[in-house]
């Protein structure tokens, strides 16, 4: 069972519990009303959207299942691989030894709902990077209590020369047109337990394997639990958030993204994200109109 953002040939985006080919409609206006709700309410209205009678699979456009006031942010540095990646690559070693191991875990912002992609629509590189990939990681959906509700397949897409370049271009190598995407389907919590779940990430290049990668939220350093409770330490966060827990596969360091590749992670339980890679903004002026 997903939980999704849809829109039915005709009318506004609405709220659905996904089985199979079956969409059933969730008696909210939309998902952030949803995950402002406590873990207690949220599980009742989706038990009950499973009696309501099935919106036809055909007319129905499945959107990114993140809206209104709803943000994404992630996490770094999570995973030993990704520590020895920051510090090969980067001008500032020393920061990212000391993050792995401190009480604070790193934690920025990523996007607005508004800017979202999801499965199926493209990503983008920066066409001022001169090394960009995917990273491939589980991020948690929490209501506003921080309690986390779901799951979703994220690909944070990293600019990994601007960041290496100086950690303080951080944001631009982090947030950018295309720079966010999430699989199309919430899998509640209750539903998959999180410690061992298997990830792997594949870049399709001219119908071959360009780069594939395999790791486990077994080997995160950090729980869950404490990446979410620094997210809710210092702010409000009034209809949920989604945090993206951080990447264990890295791509070596030669390797950059190309325009026309095909980007599909995939987490065992939770969902599958594919998308091909453009570049530049001009290619994702429809996600303010939709």
């Amino acid at each position: 069972m997903h939980l999704v953002r849809y829109r039915a040939s005709s009318g506004r985006p609405r709220v659905g519990v996904r089985e199979g080919d079956a969409v059933r409609p969730v008696q909210v206006d939309s998902m952030a009303e949803l995950l402002a709700q406590p873990m207690s309410r949220i599980r009742q209205l989706v038990d009950a959207a499973r009696s309501h009678a099935p919106v036809a699979s055909t007319d129905v456009r499945v959107l990114p299942p993140v809206d209104g006031r709803t943000e994404v942010w992630a996490s770094g540095v999570t995973y030993r691989r990704s520590r020895e990646a920051r510090i090969e690559e980067s001008s500032q070693r020393s920061v990212y030894r000391l993050v792995y191991d401190a009480d604070r875990p790193e934690l920025f912002f990523k996007a607005a709902a508004w800017r979202v992609v999801t499965n199926g629509e493209p990503v983008a590189i920066r066409g001022d990077s001169l090394i960009n990939v995917p990273e491939a990681e589980l991020a948690v959906v929490c209501n506003r209590d921080g309690e986390i509700a779901g799951y979703v397949v994220c690909n944070d897409m990293s600019s990994r020369s601007i960041e290496g370049e100086n950690p303080l271009y951080l944001p631009q190598a982090k947030i950018y047109a295309g720079s966010c995407a999430v699989s199309d389907g919430i899998r509640p919590a209750w539903e998959v337990t999180a410690e061992d779940l298997p990830i792997s990430l594949t870049v399709s290049r001219a119908g071959r394997a360009a780069s594939h990668g395999e790791t486990s939220t077994a080997m995160m350093h950090r729980p869950l639990t404490q990446l979410v409770s620094h997210l809710f330490a210092a702010e409000n966060h009034p209809d949920g958030a989604l945090l993206s827990t951080g990447t264990g596969i890295v791509p070596d360091i030669n390797f950059s993204l190309e325009v026309g590749d095909t980007v599909t992670v995939v987490i065992d339980g939770v969902g599958t994200l594919t998308n091909d890679v453009v570049t530049g903004p001009e290619h994702f002026g429809y996600l303010g109109r939709r």
